[in-house]
C-alpha cells in the first residue's frame, strides 16, 4: 500500500486529546458489508479489530458461509480504516472455512498475531504480521497448525465438542497464551454452574509453537457456556469471558491467566437499545482491549440486516435485498467501565459508539475506506497470499454515495486534495463538502479516465474553507454509472494544526485552598479531543437532576447530574468511574484536612481525590439518609501553587455538596462548617421491632444502611425468621427505618 506523505508542518500537539462537543462515533463501524465475530487488540498507536465475514452468504441463507478475515484500525475510535480481506481460506492450502478469530500485540517483538479456527471445528492456526495490513504468515515450525482434530497439529482438541473460537492473550511480562473451545461433549460438558469446554495453552517465547504440557482446562461456573472464550487483564486481575447458551456474555475473574476463574456475572446482554433487540435475538462474539486509558469491546449485532435506526439494508452477497438477519451480521464497538472492586459493569449498547479521543490528521495518505460513516458504497478485495491486499472503494455514484470523516483538524488551512483512483468513465467526480453530503462545497476533483478499474492515477484539486477543526467532512461520489470508479487512497495538502485549549476554572479564577469548592462548579472543558482537555467524565448523557431545576441543566451539555436543593446545587446520581476536575491554587505546601459534605443511605459509596494525577485520599461514604448531609474527612498533603484537583467516584450512589480544605492534620471542622455533623465509622446499637411495637432483636452496625442490609440478608440473630415489615431504630440518634423482608 502506498502510504505517500504530503509535506506539512505540524506542532507536537497535532493529535491532541480532548472532548468533542459535536458528535460521536456511529455504530456499526462498517455499513457496506456484513461482518461478524470480532477480535480486538491495541498498541500505543492504534486500536485494532479483526472480523470474519458473512458476505458470501446468500440472502436466504440457513447456515454460516464464512471464508475470510477482515481488518480495521483507528487512532481516534471514530474514524476507521478498513484494510479488506487480510486472510482468505479459499486461497490458503489446507484450510476450510475461517471463523471467529482472536488478535493480540506481542510485547516481545511488537508483532501482531492472530489465532484462527480451521472451519467449524477442524483445528486452530496461528499467523503473524508486522502490520495489520499484512502480509500474514504462519510462524509455527513446519507450517503446522496449533491444534488439529485430524492430525497435522501440535496437539489435538482434547475432547472438546467444538474445536474453534480461539483467542490470544499476552501478559505484561510477554508470556503468550491461547484459548479455544465450545459446544459440549460427554467428557467436556457444558452446564449451568459446571462448564468444562475451554482449554488454555502457553506459547513458546519464539511463537513457533506452544508448551503442550501447559494444557489447562478452564472450568468455570455461571450460565451454561456455548463458545467464545476470551481472556484480558485489568490491573492485577485476569478475566475469562464467554458466550452463554442463552446468548449473553458472562465472565469470571482470577489471579492467574491459567485460572481457576470464579464466576462474577453477565458483562453483555443480548444487544438491545431502549428495549429493542438489534441482534435478531441471536448469538454473539466479543473482543476486549484497552486503548489510551479507555476500555472498549467489539461485538456483532444484526442492525444493518434489520434496518435498525434507519440504516440502509444492504443486499446480500448474491445481490438480493432483505437478507436473513441471523446470517448477516454487523460489527459495532462501545466503551465500558469497571466497578471499584474490579468487576465489570454491564455494557450499554449505543447507536453512537465511543467518543472521539483524538483529532483526525488530514495531511496523511489514507486507504480509501477510512471513514466514520458511509452510504451508497461497496468494496472489493483482491487477496493474494504473501502480498498486501489490493482493496478499493466502489461508489454507487448514481445514488447518494459518500464517506464521512469526523473531527478533522485542518489547522491553518487545507489547500488541496489528491485522490488515487481508477475510472472507466469520463466526468466521474469527488466533491469535498462539510456538514453533510449536500453541505458547503470546498472543492471538486474530476477523476482521470484510466481505462479500467485496476489501473490507478492521481487526480488533484484545490480546496477552500477548510481550516481549524471541522466536525464533519464528506467525500461525495458523483457519476453517471455505478461502479465505474475504484478509489484506492486519498489525502489533503496544507500545513498547520489547531492547538488545543486547556480546561479553565468555571468562574475564570482558580479555587483557593484553604477554602471551599462547590462541586457543581467543575472546570469548563478545553477544546480539542481526549483526556488532556476534558474536565469531567460522565457515564451517560442525561442530566438526571434537571427536573429539580425546572427542567434546565445547571451545566448544559455535560450530562453531569446536578440537583437543586434547599441548600443550593449538589452533584448526585454518582456512579463509579465518573469524575470532575477543578483548577486550584494552593497557598502553601503542607498538611490539610479535607472535608466533604455528602448524603447517602448506603454503606458502599466512596470517592478518591488526586492532584495532577497523584492520589491524595481514598474516602469511604456511608449514611442513613439522602436528606441529611454529613461530613467525611481525610488528612491530605498538598503542594503549593496551581494544580488540577480530581474528584473521582469509586462507589456508587451518593450526593455531594462541596469539598473544603482546612490547614493542619485532624483539623476541627466546626469553625468552618457550623451545624454539620462529622460522619464516623463507629458502630451503633440498633433495635428491631415488629409492627405491634414488640422488640424482636438487637445488634450493632456501622450505619442504618448496613443495619437494614444485615436484617434483610438474615445475617443477624433473629432476622433469619423475619417476614414482612420490621422497624429498625438507631438507639443513639433515634433514626428509624422501615425494612421489608420477603423469604
Amino acid at each position: 500500500m502506498n502510504y505517500k506523505k504530503f509535506a506539512c508542518f505540524r506542532k507536537a500537539a497535532c493529535l491532541v486529546a480532548g472532548l468533542a462537543a459535536f458528535g460521536l462515533a456511529d455504530n456499526p463501524i462498517s455499513a457496506y458489508h456484513y461482518l461478524a465475530d470480532p477480535g480486538a487488540a491495541a498498541d500505543d498507536t492504534y486500536f485494532y479489530v479483526i472480523t470474519d465475514s458473512d458476505d458470501p452468504a446468500v440472502y436466504n441463507a440457513n447456515g454460516y458461509d464464512i471464508k475470510a478475515l477482515y481488518a480495521f484500525r483507528t487512532k481516534d475510535m471514530k474514524n476507521w480504516t478498513d484494510f479488506g480481506i487480510i486472510y482468505d481460506a479459499r486461497k490458503v492450502e489446507g484450510i476450510g472455512d475461517i471463523w471467529a478469530s482472536g488478535i493480540a500485540v506481542n510485547p516481545n517483538d511488537g508483532r501482531l498475531y492472530i489465532v484462527f479456527p480451521d472451519g467449524g471445528g477442524g483445528g486452530i492456526g496461528l499467523i503473524g504480521a508486522d502490520s495489520i495490513a499484512g502480509p500474514w504468515t504462519n510462524p509455527v515450525s513446519g507450517g503446522k497448525k496449533l491444534i488439529n482434530n485430524w492430525g497435522g497439529g501440535i496437539s489435538d482438541c482434547d475432547g472438546i465438542g467444538w474445536c474453534f473460537d480461539p483467542a490470544i492473550f499476552f501478559d505484561d511480562d510477554g508470556s503468550g497464551y491461547f484459548t479455544f473451545g465450545g459446544g459440549s461433549s460427554d467428557s467436556r460438558p457444558a452446564a449451568d454452574n459446571n462448564n468444562n469446554i475451554f482449554n488454555i495453552y502457553k506459547f513458546n517465547k519464539d511463537m513457533k509453537g506452544f508448551d503442550v504440557s501447559s494444557k489447562t482446562a478452564l472450568k468455570i461456573g455461571g450460565p451454561k457456556a456455548m463458545e467464545a472464550s476470551y481472556i484480558h487483564k485489568y490491573k492485577d486481575k485476569y478475566y475469562l469471558s464467554y458466550s452463554t447458551a442463552d446468548l449473553r456474555i458472562a465472565y469470571g475473574m482470577s489471579d492467574s491467566p491459567m485460572g481457576p476463574y470464579t464466576y462474577k456475572g453477565i458483562f453483555m446482554g443480548n444487544p438491545n437499545i431502549n428495549g429493542q433487540n438489534i441482534n435478531a435475538n441471536n448469538n454473539n462474539h466479543h473482543g476486549i482491549a484497552e486503548f489510551k486509558g479507555h476500555w472498549y469491546v467489539a461485538y456483532h449485532d444484526r442492525r444493518i440486516a434489520n434496518g435498525y435506526d434507519g440504516l440502509e439494508k444492504i443486499p446480500a452477497d448474491d445481490g438480493k435485498a432483505n437478507p436473513v438477519p441471523a446470517f448477516h451480521r454487523s460489527v459495532s464497538v462501545d466503551e465500558f467501565t469497571y466497578n471499584s472492586d474490579g468487576t465489570m459493569k454491564e455494557l450499554t449498547f449505543t447507536k453512537e459508539g465511543p467518543k472521539q479521543i483524538a483529532n483526525f490528521d488530514p495531511y496523511d495518505w489514507y486507504p480509501a475506506l477510512t471513514s466514520s460513516k458511509q452510504k451508497g458504497i461497496r468494496s472489493r478485495s483482491n487477496f493474494v497470499l504473501g502480498k498486501l491486499t489490493d482493496y478499493v472503494l466502489l461508489p454507487l455514484s448514481t445514488k447518494e454515495s459518500w464517506i464521512r470523516i469526523s473531527g478533522v483538524d485542518f489547522g491553518t488551512a487545507a489547500t488541496g486534495f489528491t485522490v488515487q483512483a481508477g475510472s472507466t468513465a469520463d466526468d466521474n467526480k469527488i466533491e469535498i463538502r462539510t456538514g453533510s453530503a449536500s453541505g458547503t462545497l470546498a472543492g471538486t476533483c474530476t477523476l482521470k479516465n484510466t481505462g479500467n478499474k485496476g489501473s490507478y492515477a492521481e487526480s488533484s484539486c484545490d480546496v477552500e474553507g477548510l481550516k481549524g477543526i471541522v466536525d464533519e467532512v464528506f467525500l461525495v461520489f458523483k457519476g453517471k454509472q455505478d461502479s465505474t470508479m475504484a478509489i484506492k487512497a486519498w489525502g489533503f495538502e496544507g500545513s498547520g494544526t489547531t492547538p488545543p485549549e486547556p480546561q479553565k476554572p468555571f468562574s475564570g479564577t482558580a479555587w483557593t485552598i484553604p477554602g471551599k469548592i462547590e462541586v457543581e462548579d467543575f472546570d469548563v472543558p478545553g477544546t480539542g479531543r481526549g483526556g488532556d482537555v476534558d474536565s469531567y467524565n460522565e457515564n451517560d448523557s442525561e442530566d438526571h437532576g434537571a427536573e429539580s431545576n425546572d427542567g434546565k441543566s445547571y451545566r448544559e451539555g455535560t450530562g453531569v447530574d446536578i440537583y437543586k436543593k434547599a441548600t443550593g446545587y449538589i452533584v448526585g446520581y454518582n456512579q463509579s468511574g465518573e469524575w470532575l476536575e477543578y483548577t486550584v491554587n494552593i497557598a502553601e505546601e503542607g498538611d490539610y484536612t479535607m472535608f466533604a459534605s455528602v448524603a447517602t443511605d448506603n454503606s458502599t459509596a466512596g470517592f478518591t481525590l488526586s492532584i495532577d494525577g497523584k492520589s491524595i485520599a481514598d474516602v469511604a461514604v456511608s449514611g442513613d439518609s439522602w436528606d441529611e448531609f454529613t461530613l467525611v474527612n481525610a488528612n491530605v498533603a498538598l503542594p503549593a501553587g496551581e494544580h488540577v484537583l480530581r474528584f473521582e467516584v469509586t462507589g456508587d450512589w451518593f450526593d455531594i455538596d462541596y469539598i473544603s480544605f482546612v490547614p493542619g492534620k485532624d483539623a476541627d471542622p466546626t469553625a468552618v462548617h457550623p451545624g454539620l455533623k462529622l460522619a464516623t465509622s463507629t458502630t451503633a446499637n440498633y433495635d428491631v421491632f415488629d409492627l405491634s411495637g414488640k422488640k424482636i432483636a438487637n445488634f450493632t452496625a456501622r450505619s442504618m444502611a448496613e443495619a437494614s442490609r444485615l436484617w434483610r440478608d438474615g445475617s443477624v440473630k433473629g432476622s433469619e425468621k423475619a417476614r414482612g415489615v420490621s422497624l429498625i431504630r438507631n438507639r443513639t440518634n433515634g433514626a428509624v427505618a422501615k425494612v421489608r423482608v420477603a423469604r
